[in-house]
């Protein structure tokens, strides 16, 4: 059961849309080495607007994802990607349907 979440809000330079969007796909394969991440999604919100959504059982889960890799790569290429720094919120999941 996922009980806190993230969510990541990530406006793309222009130009560099397409970047963006090979950097979340690049996250997967991280991420699934992560055991405490039960879900995550990259996602586009709009035409440069992305975002990345992820869930996790408990607090300790979370701090984790965000003391992990993707984070770590996340805030390396902020500068280089977005025009705004990463805006990452700490929400609570209040119903979740996951596959298993």
């Amino acid at each position: 059961m996922v009980k806190v979440a993230l969510f990541v809000r990530l406006e793309a330079k222009p130009g560099k849309e397409k970047e963006v969007e090979s950097f979340l796909v690049s996250g997967l394969p991280i991420v699934n080495e992560e055991p405490a991440t039960t879900a995550w999604f990259g996602i586009r919100l709009g035409p440069s607007t992305f975002g990345i959504f992820d869930a996790f059982p408990d607090e300790a889960g979370r701090q984790a994802h965000l003391s992990g890799k993707v984070a770590a790569a996340l805030m390396a290429k902020a500068g280089e990607l977005f025009s705004e720094p990463p805006s990452i919120e700490n929400v609570d999941v209040l119903a979740a349907k996951l596959p298993g």
